[in-house]
This record gives C-alpha cells, structure tokens and sequence, in this order.
C-alpha cells in the first residue's frame, strides 16, 4: 500500500488539530486535580482512587493498539471524527455516574476512544511534508501536552465553582465543537486505501508485531518513550495526594494550577520539533533523559524544607525532559515507513501509555505505604532506566534494516 501526498498542512489546520487533540487527550485527565473530592464522594480507598487514573492511561493502550491501526486502511478524516464523538459520549456518561463503578467504566471508554488524537499526529506529518514533519508533529502534540494540562486546572476551577460533574459536561461540549470544526476544514480526501474487512484487520495487528521485529529503532524508541512517561505520570496522583494532604492543604483549583507549570514542557515542543528538523534529535534526546532524574531530584525536597519552589522547579524540568524525549522519538519512528505510521504509531503510542498505565498503577500502590519520597525515588529510577538504556542501546538506530513490506 503506498501513500501519495495530499495537502500541505496550514498554521490554521494545525492549530485545529491540537485543538482537538488536546480535548480529547483532556478526558484522559479530568479527575487528576479532583481524585481526593471523587475518592470521598464515592467511598473509595486511595487506591481506587487512583484508579481513575490507571484505567484512563489502560484504555488509551488499548485503543492505541486496536483503534490506531485502522487508520492504514480506512479514510483517516471520518475515523478521527467518529473517535471524538464517542470520547464526547463517554465523559457525558462519566458526568452522570451515580456510583464509582459507573464512573470507573465510562473514564475507561473515554480513554479508548480519545485514541482519535493519534490518528490526527500521524495525519498531520502527512499533509506537511518531510521538510516540515518533526514541527507539525510538534504543534499537534503540545496541543495533546496542553489539554491535559489545562483540564486539571479546569477541572479544578469548575468543580469548586459548580461541582465534580460540571467538567465532564464541559469536555463533552468542547469535543464535538473541535469535532464540528474539523469536519469543515480537515480535507475530504485520503490517499486511496483498500477499506477494513475482518482480514485486512488481523493482518493489520500482525504486521505490527512484524514491525517491532523489523525496526530496532522502533524498540527502543517506545521502550524509551514508556519509561519517561512513567516516570512522568507519577507526579499526576502524587503531585494531587500531596497538595490536598495537611502539609499544604490546596484546594481543587489551587490543585489544577500548579499542574500549568507543565505548560512550559507542552510549548517547547514546536521549537524542538524545529531543532530535530535541522538534525539535532539525538542530542535532545539525550538531554531530555538527563533532565528527568534530575528533576525527581529537586521534587524530593518539596515535602521539606524546599517546600513548593522545589516542586515547581521540579515540575517545569519533568515536562520538558518529557517533551524532548516523545518529540524527538516520534520524529524517529515516523520516518521508518510511511504507508505504516498508523501501525508504527499504535506500537509506539501503544508502549507509551502501558509505560503511563505501569507508573500510575504503580504511584497509587505506592503512595499509601511510602509517600511523597517513595513516588519520588520511583520517578527517578524510571527516568534512570530510560537513561541507561538509551546509552547502550542507541547505536541501533544506525543499523540498517531489510525492506519487507508490511501493505495490509
């Protein structure tokens, strides 16, 4: 199957793309600033509690791996679409729910279904070309950055001022206007694909096994890619736990807030996409793996006497080591096969939030017995690992590969 050039993506055709993507990675977030109300409201333990966020980053894998491949073979406009409505559906049913179980179950279809932002990256490195590929993915990706980002702080605001359902409601609404938007404007026609049957879709999941075995540098940049964000998401239910716990006391909304420092991470993602177009990607990468330990570092003082400079020094640096690492990955993996990046997408997106759904499941297991220095010590070990790692692995992504076809 081969993939033919369609349009050249505009600023203002990426800018509707983060746009909606990040909405729709914002459902993957919702209860992160609010765990501590739902956990009272609901009856729950901390970790069932903390489940919330371990079943949002589960279901995202799981969409990832059977949602994501379709998009080789079907029209990616009318699936992108069809996936945010749903994602809108599912947080109308969350805002409902009347019982923890009912809540638990639509976050989970929620996240299965918000996998329509990763048919939406890999669609816009298409339309921009190879010159400007790593930039595009950049733009559309801090927008995935930034909603998850700013449903926190929304999330908070909302639920002091109207209660816990009102930001669900929100989310929904603001889906299917992005959803609106971006069927009057993301262009109407694909390259020509042979459509999904039942075979075409086995094949599809095989050939992504046959992928990982093809490309080692596909291996190691999702394995690297799973551990950083691991080590990233454990600040999502600690950083929460902390805050509302007695040392500072927060409120929802202060909660929400201090999770904008992230931003910072989410908006140097277009200028590293600029520097990896210009050839500089294994230095970011390289970068970003040291900034992450270091920042678990400065996060260990934040229940003492650093308090909450440490914190937000700490939070600023994860981010952007974060950013670094996923930017200049994608920018690695987008360039094995074209006529693939659904599949090579789902694998390495696939990894990236099981690595999310092991640091979360991991933090909530975690936290009741060993706090705030124990999440931080887990953080830190992550990140290490992905260091370690990608130095003794990264010549791999100089060796050349066999051309087998992977056409569905």
């Amino acid at each position: 199957m081969t993939t033919t050039r369609i349009a050249t993506a505009g600023p203002g055709l990426l800018r509707l793309m983060a746009v909606a993507t990040g909405l729709s990675a914002a459902s993957l977030y919702v209860a992160y600033p609010i765990l501590d109300l739902l956990r009272d409201r609901f009856g729950m333990s901390d970790t069932t509690a903390g489940l919330l966020v371990t079943v949002a980053q589960a279901g995202y894998a799981a969409g990832l791996i059977l949602l994501v491949p379709m998009s080789d073979v079907v029209r990616r406009r009318p699936l992108a679409l069809a996936l945010l409505t749903l994602t809108a559906a599912a947080l109308v049913v969350a805002g409902a729910a009347q019982t923890g179980a009912v809540l638990l179950v639509a976050s989970a279809l929620a996240a299965v279904t918000a996998v329509g932002a990763q048919v939406i990256v890999p669609y816009a490195a298409e339309l921009a070309g190879p010159r400007e590929q790593a930039h595009a993915v950049g733009v559309v990706m801090s927008g995935v950055i930034l909603g998850g980002l700013l449903s926190r702080f929304l999330s908070g605001v909302l639920t002091d001022a109207f209660g816990w359902r009102t930001p669900y409601f929100v989310l929904a609404a603001a889906l299917l206007a992005a959803a609106a938007g971006l069927a009057r404007t993301m262009p109407r026609r694909d390259p020509d694909r042979p459509g999904l049957t039942v075979a075409r879709y086995r094949g599809l999941l095989a050939s992504m096994i046959a992928l990982v075995r093809e490309f080692p540098a596909l291996r190691l940049r999702s394995v690297l890619a799973a551990l950083s964000l691991a080590s990233f998401v454990v600040q999502g239910a600690a950083v929460t736990f902390l805050l509302a716990g007695p040392r500072f006391g927060w409120t929802p909304t202060a909660i929400g807030t201090i999770g904008l420092l992230g931003a910072v991470g989410a908006l140097s993602g277009p200028v590293i996409g600029r520097i990896v177009d210009r050839g500089h990607g294994a230095v970011l990468t390289a970068a970003g793996l040291v900034a992450q330990p270091i920042a678990w570092c400065a996060m260990l003082l934040a229940d003492g006497a650093g308090g909450l400079p440490a914190l937000i020094v700490g939070l600023v640096v994860l981010g952007i080591g974060q950013q670094a690492v996923l930017n200049t990955s994608q920018a690695v993996i987008y360039a094995l096969r074209p006529e693939a990046r659904g599949r090579i997408n789902a694998v390495f997106m696939g990894t990236f939030f099981v690595g999310g759904t092991l640091g979360s499941a991991a933090t909530a297991a975690l936290w009741p017995v060993a706090g705030w220095t124990g999440c931080c010590l887990l953080g830190a070990g992550l990140a290490s690992a992905a260091l370690v790692l990608y130095l003794v692995f990264r010549r791999v992504e100089t060796v050349a590969t066999g051309p087998a076809e992977m056409s569905a």
